[in-house]
């Protein structure tokens, strides 16, 4: 590694060389993986003794907290004229300022938060989601997650030795980090995307991408889907590509979401769209983002399998019951006769109501699965068989 030296000039006339300190631990602290590879930390704000959690996004270019929450803590609001740009939607945002946010071991003070509506993450995940940690964080530190041992460690910035294996990027960061990747089904494409560990899925392409480049082969099994983000939902598309080459690493038949971007969050051709947790999470990563600096590391994770199920459904954990919102057009969910607004009671044998939990249970192609409903107060039973994409 190249190390960057500075020379003074000392009043006897001497020089000498001047090397940078070295990256000390402050701290290191849990996290919970939600589906996805979402990752949620727990934190506290200012002197409220509530704890809150975040989700932890390189694909957020500042720092924000949910609208409700700010209400909850009577929290000071400061309109301003500025706007962020979603999947799903542009907002004009308020600030919270001057806030200090208290992780395990660590205190970063002077934080402008901006106010989002993150009901939406909230429900799909069925799990409070009180505000997201991004750029305003990362680029303090040296940030290390460690997806084997569920643990996430924050460095000083300075010198850091990077594990021999692995290796090293060298992303783009204007706020948001940009990385290369290469693609392969039909034809081959290399392009950029954002590196955003907040979006619960392998790989989002934008369809003028995909339609400019010819990647997808002719005839490619794709299926209609929905996704969520800033602004709400969003209709997309889904199929996989024989192939994903990020560094040295290669992955094979990866789920990839295809979307519109009506609001030029790729600013295309600068980016084909955005590469997320549920390929990310296959890594430990250290996030150096003063040197611009992304080390990966292949974890016990690289080999898991994909997650290729369909069932059309779109759940949502809505005033504590689990409710079935969207059913795609000829779906299995659909053909198992569910409908929008059913109350999911238990899927097999399990009633815990969980959303994490009837998710994974979902996540099993070429089952058939009973999922027990309430509908208008009568209990009914579906069941369903859940297909793959590939």
């Amino acid at each position: 590694m190249l190390i960057n030296l500075c020379v003074w000039n000392l009043k006897i006339g001497a020089q000498e060389l001047f090397t940078p300190p070295q990256s000390q631990l402050i701290t290191r602290m849990p996290f919970t993986l939600l589906s996805g590879g979402v990752v949620i930390l727990k934190a506290t704000l200012n002197d409220f003794p509530d704890t809150l959690n975040f989700i932890l996004d390189t694909g957020s270019g500042g720092i924000s907290l949910d609208s409700v929450t700010v209400q909850d803590l009577k929290l000071p609001v400061t309109p301003s004229a500025r706007t962020i740009r979603g999947i799903a939607g542009i907002r004009r945002i308020s600030f919270v300022m001057n806030q200090s946010l208290h992780l395990p071991g660590i205190t970063v003070e002077k934080l402008d938060f901006h106010i989002n509506d993150y009901e939406i993450l909230t429900s799909v995940y069925g799990f409070r989601i009180d505000g997201i940690i991004g750029y305003s964080f990362f680029k303090r530190y040296i940030v290390k997650v460690n997806y084997d041992l569920g643990m996430l460690e924050v460095w000083t910035q300075g010198e850091i030795k990077y594990p021999r294996n692995g290796h090293l990027l060298k992303p783009k960061i204007n706020n948001l980090p940009v990385i290369e990747a290469r693609v392969r089904d039909e034809n081959t494409s290399t392009t950029k995307y954002f590196f955003d560990t907040g979006a619960g899925l392998c790989f989002l392409f934008t369809e003028e991408y995909l339609k400019d480049s010819a990647i997808l082969k002719k005839g490619k099994k794709i299926i209609e889907t929905q996704g969520e983000g800033l602004g709400g939902k969003k209709l997309m598309r889904l199929t996989t590509v024989k192939e994903i080459k990020l560094g040295p690493y290669k992955f094979r038949n990866v789920p990839a979401h295809i979307f519109e971007d009506e609001f030029n969050l790729t600013s295309y051709p600068e980016l084909g769209g955005l590469i997320g947790n549920d390929l990310l999470r296959r890594f430990n990563i250290i996030m150096n983002y003063e040197k611009s600096e992304f080390h990966l590391l292949p974890n016990t994770h690289f080999n898991d399998a994909f997650d290729y199920s369909y069932s059309g459904l779109s759940i949502y954990l809505v005033d504590g019951n689990v409710i079935v919102e969207d059913v795609m057009k000829n779906s299995p969910g659909e053909k198992a006769g569910l409908l929008e607004g059913d109350i999911i009671i238990g899927i097999n044998t399990n009633l815990s109501g969980s959303m994490q939990v009837y998710k994974t249970l979902l996540q099993t192609p070429g089952r058939k699965i009973k999922i027990l409903i309430m509908r208008e107060g009568v209990p009914f039973v579906k069941y369903l068989k859940v297909v793959s994409i590939l």
